[in-house]
């Protein structure tokens, strides 16, 4: 595997979770949501729930084919 693959790959990776960490959890606490799940159509997916004191519980999995 060229290790351009493997860089781009682990960017995808990243993007994923920085996604989910960032815009979707704003969006999450923008409307006040108890839960959610989102999937990108490629295995990407997350999962989102308000806990009992107010925090946010993030779930999140990225597939990967080689």
């Amino acid at each position: 595997m060229s290790d351009d693959l493997k860089k781009e790959e682990k960017n995808e990776r990243m993007q994923w979770s920085g996604f989910v960490e960032a815009t979707v959890v704003n969006f999450f606490d923008e409307h006040d949501l108890a839960k959610m799940s989102i999937e990108d159509g490629n295995g990407n997916k997350a999962k989102l729930s308000r806990t009992k004191d107010g925090g946010v519980k993030v779930e999140y999995s990225s597939i990967i084919l080689l």
